[in-house]
């Protein structure tokens, strides 16, 4: 779905991408002072200005001090214009200028610009762009490129339609990316699942006619530096109708495919973390199925037993997703885990509470931990924002008739939704509603349309920093 232009550091380039510092003087060789200064004029309103003689393209990116976060973010988007304007315009160009994070910042958001979803098109477009040189032997493209590949890799995950990405389809691309790594993965069938006693997981997909799974992912370098694992748990919920609580408003349900989106920044990340070497013992588990009103679907009104032994009374089959996770929560017990970080598209409310711009996140982990996460999400443009956890939004999630039931009051359901899967932990413990950044209805600078790949490029620098 996405082309890699070929990288290499060489010296020399027909076309030419030019990035130039605030403090730099606009003093490019080659440039007569005329277009110099016709430069300065150009970037009185914007920092991008491009000159096109005979075939021959010259861009010119201005750039600000990279100590500041939002910088970084507007180099990204630069990365994103020039990929824009020379996808279908050249074959090849040079990047010159600027320090080596400079250059990797541009690369990056380059990078992820080269994403398409072209599969159904019977005619899908072609990239002329082939050939990317960069003149700083620093940049560590390998680095970039496969944290950009799996990125991207979780887009097609998310874009996919449930008419070819079931549950058991999504283990099966999983299991296929983590060939070549040292990742390990395991897929436990429906067998498994009832053997075990998954309750949550066994309930969601009692509608579909398609089995669930529960992929299990490994990676454990020879020398790794936590003494015990870090367990990273998505949302593989592979299409979400509501159930028989049938999502009712229109368009509810047009982008539901998305709704796995926690699943595959999971398995993106922890391939991701393998591709690059990180010395970290890691695992992850994703719980998958669709969510349908067919067959003999779960009610509300059902009490459900879960993996641990809770039992919960059901009361909006639409609130699945912390249904499945709950069962992958109780399981991560087993691994008697340093760190657990969730990912789930789980809540409207977090989406209509900050709406595309940050995932929400909260749990209970140190809020050294919050706070190396959130240090995370600004240098990568992948944010978070903080919500309570306060025992009191618990008391919601009270049922008179079973331990505890699916979903709370009328306010703050993101976080009474934390609040239930904190019930199956015992562990430190940080939950991230990506509900609102996940997929994108209109194109969004690098980020493009449809599945963005939220959470991969966070919980990678995150785990880097460990």
């Amino acid at each position: 779905m996405f082309v890699f232009p070929k990288y290499s550091a060489k010296s020399q380039g027909v076309n030419s991408v030019h990035l130039i510092s605030e403090s730099d003087k606009i003093q490019i060789g080659g440039l007569s002072t005329e277009k110099a200064n016709h430069l300065k004029v150009l970037f009185k309103d914007g920092n991008f200005a491009s000159f096109n003689e005979f075939g021959k393209v010259s861009i010119f990116c201005k750039f600000e001090d990279l100590k500041k976060d939002g910088n970084k973010e507007k180099l990204r988007d630069l990365g994103h214009k020039v990929y824009e304007a020379t996808k279908s315009l050249c074959e090849n160009f040079h990047i010159t200028g600027g320090n080596v994070q400079a250059q990797e910042l541009f690369i990056e958001g380059f990078s992820l610009s080269s994403y398409e979803f072209s599969k159904y098109f019977t005619k899908p477009k072609k990239q002329i762009l082939s050939n990317v040189t960069f003149d700083n032997k620093s940049v560590n493209i390998s680095r970039i490129q496969n944290i950009v590949d799996v990125t991207l890799w979780a887009r097609d995950l998310v874009n996919e339609p449930v008419s070819f990405l079931n549950a058991e389809q999504l283990s099966n691309e999983i299991v296929k990316k983590c060939k070549g790594t040292s990742v390990k993965a395991e897929v436990l069938g429906q067998a498994k699942i009832e053997a075990l006693k998954m309750g949550g997981l066994l309930a969601v997909n009692k509608g579909s006619v398609d089995s669930a799974t529960f992929t299990i992912l490994e990676y454990k370098p020879k020398k790794f530096k936590n003494k015990k694992p870090i367990v990273l748990v998505g949302k593989g919920i592979v299409y979400d109708t509501g159930g028989l609580s049938l999502k009712p408003t229109k368009g509810s349900m047009d982008s539901m495919k998305c709704d796995m989106a926690g699943a595959a920044a999971m398995a993106a990340s922890i391939i991701g973390a393998a591709k690059i070497g990180l010395p970290l013992h890691l695992i992850a588990l994703l719980p998958a199925t669709d969510n349908r009103p067919g067959g003999n679907a779960y009610t509300p009104g059902d009490v459900i037993t879960m993996f641990d032994g809770t039992t919960i009374e059901v009361l909006n089959t639409d609130a699945e997703g912390r249904m499945i996770l709950a069962d992958a929560l109780s399981y991560a017990k087993k691994y008697k885990p340093e760190l657990v970080i969730d990912a789930a598209t789980l809540t409207g409310a977090a989406a209509a509470a900050i709406g595309p711009h940050a995932s929400v996140a909260m749990g209970n982990a140190s809020q050294k931990e919050f706070d190396s996460l959130n240090k995370a999400g600004f240098a990568t443009h992948d944010r978070i924002v903080q919500f309570p956890f306060w025992d009191e939004y618990k008391d919601e999630m009270k049922s008179s008739i079973a331990d505890m039931k699916n979903i709370g009051g009328s306010f703050a359901g993101m976080i009474t939704a934390g609040k239930f899967l904190e019930h199956f932990t015992d562990y430190p413990y940080i939950h991230l509603d990506i509900a609102g950044p996940a997929f994108n209805n209109a194109k969004d600078s690098y980020r493009g349309l449809g599945g963005t790949g939220c959470g991969v490029r966070l919980l990678i620098e995150y785990l880097a920093s460990r």
